[in-house]
């Protein structure tokens, strides 16, 4: 296990599916929001004109924002302030300096699609507030398990800056945690359990505590 004195336990990170339908989301968030202990929401919108989107978000903020839980946009740093949303998740190294001014420092600009170490150095170096490792590219790839790991265990011994890992499966999450990561994404998995979000995210809370493979 990675030795990190100054840092806090490992945190859940949860990420929902492409949404269209707040009610809706807003129905499964309120209680996993409840039950378990969640630094940040990342949510991802399906497509939609401006004011749709907007909309969305600002039906969505104060379930997350109550829970005392940060709401960050998957993209769309654009919308950020005018929707009430705590920051942007930005893919790619270009797209996160084209936003992180725009953004910072009221609020939140996290990092992903980093595909190399120097890429994830340059967005610590350039502000921002957590890299993301591990998590599909848009035709649903990743990296190999082995690599991720590997990843957030370089990460955790050299930055301060937080790490999320993310987790495709119940049994990555108490690895990634025992790697050194910050926060552990947990998504569609979580979302797609038979027994409800609320029982994979105590999973999850009781794979962070152990920090032992299930």
């Amino acid at each position: 296990m990675v030795s990190q004195p100054d840092r806090p336990d490992p945190r859940l990170y949860l990420v929902t599916p492409p949404t269209a339908e707040p009610g809706q989301l807003c129905r499964l968030l309120a209680p996993a929001l409840a039950a378990a202990d969640i630094a940040a929401v990342l949510l991802r919108l399906e497509d939609g004109d401006e004011r749709t989107l907007i909309n969305r978000v600002k039906a969505i903020a104060p379930v997350v924002q109550n829970a005392d839980v940060a709401l960050i946009l998957d993209g769309r740093p654009q919308l950020v302030a005018r929707a009430g949303a705590d920051g942007a998740h930005l893919t790619g190294i270009e797209a996160f300096d084209d936003a992180v001014e725009g953004l910072k420092p009221e609020r939140i600009a996290g990092a992903s699609g980093l595909d190399s170490r120097h890429d994830a150095m340059l967005a610590a170096e350039r502000g921002a507030d957590y890299v993301m490792f591990g998590e599909p590219d848009a035709g649903g790839h990743r990296p190999s398990f082995e690599s991720i790991l590997d990843r957030v265990g370089w990460w955790a011994e050299v930055f301060q800056v937080p790490c999320v890992a993310f987790a495709a499966a119940a049994d990555e999450v108490a690895p990634l945690a025992q790697a050194g990561a910050d926060f552990v994404a947990i998504g569609d998995y979580a979302f797609a359990d038979p027994r409800g979000l609320a029982a994979a995210l105590g999973d999850a809370m009781q794979a962070l505590a152990s920090r032992e493979p299930a």
